[in-house]
C-alpha cells in the first residue's frame, strides 16, 4: 500500500516520487514505469471521439487514484483520490488516512483545522468540504438522513453541519479556490528536469504555404531570455523546411532521441513511385519529445520536414507530405502494467 504525502494546491508523493500540478503527462508516464513493480495495472483513459474536450486520465486502479490531465496542454490539472482504503495518506508527516486511522470528519477537522462548513450537493449526495486547492467529499451515512439537509430544510441551516462520523468518500488536489474552475498550472521548476518545453508551436506560412514552425519555449536556470518569474526562461526558436540537421541542432540542441527508418512507405505518394531508384541512405527523426516536434531528416538531400506530436489517440502529420509518423509520447503509455482504454 502506498504511503503518501499530500500537499494542498501542489502535489501527492513520497520520498522518491511525487505527482505535481502541472507536470507533463510524459513525466507523469516516465514515474509510473520506473516504479512498475510498486505502481500496478494502470488504465490511460481518454476520448476518442473528442480528445481535445475531455481531460485525459490516468487511472491507478491497483492505489484508488486518477491523476487528471488537460486534454489541450497535457499539463497535470487534478490529483483525485476515489478509494482511500487503499492508499495511505499523510499532512506535515502526520496520518490522516490508514488502516489504523479512518478519515472522518473529525479526523479532517484535527488534521487540516477546517473553518468554515461543509457545502451539500444534493445530486450527488455528498458533502464538500474545500480548502485551498484540497477538497474532501463525505458520503451520507444512509439515503434517509439525505432529506434534512437539503437547502430548503430549516432555512438552510441544518447543511452548515455535517453529519458526526461521516467519512471521506474522495479527495482532490487541485490549484486555486475551486475545483470546478481549476486549471492546469504552469509546470513548476521542479519539472524542467534540464529540459526545455515548448510553451506554444505556431506554424510560420509564406505565400505557397507552411514554411516553418516557431516555437515558444520554457527553460529553467539563468541565461539570455526574457525572465517569467526569477527562475524561468522564456524565449522563441523557429525552424524551416530546408533547413540542415546542423541548423536544427543549433536552433532546438540535441534530440532526445534519432530514429533511423528501414522503409520508405510513403513513396507510393510520389509522383512516379516504379521509377524512384532503391536509394542507400536511409532518412531519420529527431525526436524532441517535451517540445512536442520531431523532425524528419533526408540524408540524400540533407533537409528536414517538421510535425506536431499529436492528441492521445491521433496520428502526427508532417506538414510537407502528411507522412504518419510515430510520436514518442504514444510509444511510452505502451508498456508493463498499462492498459490503453477510452472514453467515449
Amino acid at each position: 500500500m502506498l504511503d503518501l504525502e499530500v500537499v494542498p494546491e501542489r502535489s501527492l508523493g513520497n520520498e522518491q516520487w511525487e505527482f505535481a500540478l502541472g507536470m507533463p503527462l510524459a513525466q507523469a508516464v516516465a514515474i509510473l514505469q520506473k516504479h512498475c513493480r510498486i505502481i500496478k495495472n494502470v488504465q490511460v483513459l481518454y476520448s476518442e471521439q473528442s480528445p481535445l474536450s475531455h481531460d485525459l486520465i490516468l487511472n491507478l486502479t491497483q492505489d484508488g487514484i486518477k491523476l487528471l490531465f488537460d486534454a489541450f496542454n497535457q499539463r497535470l490539472k487534478v490529483i483525485e483520490v476515489y478509494d482511500l482504503t487503499k492508499v495511505k495518506l499523510k499532512y506535515c508527516g502526520v496520518h490522516f488516512n490508514s488502516q489504523a486511522i479512518a478519515p472522518t470528519i473529525e479526523q479532517i477537522d484535527q488534521s487540516f483545522g477546517a473553518t468554515h462548513p461543509g457545502v451539500y450537493n444534493s445530486a450527488e449526495q455528498l458533502f464538500h468540504l474545500n480548502f485551498r486547492g484540497l477538497s474532501f467529499s463525505f458520503q451520507l451515512d444512509s439515503w434517509t438522513e439525505a432529506p434534512k439537509y437539503e437547502p430548503n430544510f430549516a432555512h438552510g441551516l441544518a447543511s452548515l453541519q455535517i453529519p458526526h462520523g461521516a467519512t471521506v468518500k474522495r479527495m482532490y488536489i487541485y490549484s486555486g479556490n475551486s475545483l470546478q474552475d481549476t486549471k492546469a498550472p504552469m509546470m513548476p521548476l521542479s519539472c524542467f528536469l534540464g529540459n526545455v518545453y515548448a510553451e506554444s508551436v505556431d506554424v510560420l506560412r509564406d505565400g505557397t504555404g507552411p514554411s516553418g514552425l516557431r516555437l515558444r519555449l520554457l527553460a529553467a536556470g539563468c541565461g539570455p531570455g526574457l525572465l517569467a518569474d526569477a527562475k524561468m526562461r522564456v524565449f522563441e526558436r523557429s525552424v524551416y523546411f530546408g533547413d540542415s540537421c546542423q541548423d536544427v541542432l543549433s536552433m532546438l540542441g540535441s534530440p532526445h532521441k534519432v530514429f533511423y527508418k528501414s522503409e520508405d512507405k510513403m513513396k507510393i505518394h510520389s509522383p512516379s513511385p516504379h521509377k524512384q531508384v532503391p536509394s542507400k541512405c536511409n532518412d531519420y527523426f529527431f525526436n524532441y519529445f517535451t517540445l512536442g516536434v520531431v523532425s524528419c531528416d533526408s540524408l540524400e538531400k540533407w533537409s528536414i520536414s517538421l510535425g506536431v506530436c499529436n492528441a492521445l489517440g491521433r496520428p502526427v502529420c508532417t506538414l510537407a507530405a502528411l507522412t504518419v509518423l510515430a510520436c514518442g509520447s504514444q510509444k511510452d503509455l505502451a508498456g508493463p502494467g498499462f492498459q490503453k482504454n477510452q472514453v467515449p
